[in-house]
């Protein structure tokens, strides 16, 4: 078996799991990319399933704070997932849609932080829409293989809607171990002093894993933490 092929493999096997996440990523980095972006949007609502920069962690947190800070809306590719019907995946190059890209928007997120290349994955499922953007930052680097790219896409998209068929709250697993508990802490309505003698933090460490947590889910509120839980619910049900 090739090295891809155990990749996807191991892929298909934790699909729906925690586990899910690294097998994933693993076979991403594989395809020469340096960054990885996986959003659910809608038109009201952009929220941050998985982000990785493959060697400066914390571009990518920072460049998903800023596009779920309305910026989501400025995608030139939104239309166009929003239209896409069920069951499809498209691939798009960043050559093709940047001439419907606003001069703001490619400088905050391709100029500055030096991303030079980019394939979008447009994966639409029964229940989501979801971006995945795989970047890359050597100008000499080749495009990702198409095929393996949709793989991507589709693996993504299995692996998301299985988990929204779930119980458990899976749009929280962007979040970092702490900030998950923080907000498994609120959505069972503890007080902040109580959940920070659980994880054994400060009152004040709390908060700022709420606010990193809200930022990440796209929110800024405790009952907007609800209702996006309740959200996730009823498309289980």
């Amino acid at each position: 078996m090739t090295s891809i092929a155990r990749h996807i493999d191991t892929c298909l096997a934790r699909l729906g799991t925690d586990a899910f996440a690294q097998a994933y990523c693993d076979f991403v980095e594989t395809l020469g990319v340096d960054q990885l972006m996986i959003f659910s949007t809608g038109e009201r609502q952009a929220t941050c399933l998985m982000s990785r920069h493959f060697s400066q962690a914390a571009l990518a947190d920072e460049l998903a704070t800023m596009y779920l800070d309305g910026w989501y809306k400025r995608d030139p590719l939104l239309p166009e997932l929003l239209a896409t019907p069920a069951g499809t995946v498209k691939l798009r190059r960043l050559d093709e849609i940047s001439k419907n890209m606003d001069a703001d928007y490619r400088q905050k997120f391709f100029d500055i932080p030096g991303l030079l290349t980019k394939t979008t994955l447009l994966s639409v499922g029964s229940d989501l829409r979801l971006f995945i953007s795989l970047y890359q930052t050597a100008p000499a680097t080749s495009a990702p293989d198409a095929e393996l790219s949709r793989l991507v896409g589709r693996l993504a998209l299995l692996h998301f809607e299985r988990q929204v068929a779930s119980d458990a709250p899976a749009l929280l697993d962007v979040l970092s171990t702490r900030e998950r508990a923080v907000c498994l802490g609120i959505l069972a309505g503890q007080k902040t002093e109580l959940i920070a003698a659980e994880i054994g933090v400060a009152p004040s460490t709390v908060v700022t894993y709420r606010k990193r947590a809200y930022a990440k889910l796209g929110i800024s509120s405790r009952a907007s933490l609800f209702a996006l839980c309740r959200t996730q619910q009823a498309l289980a049900g």
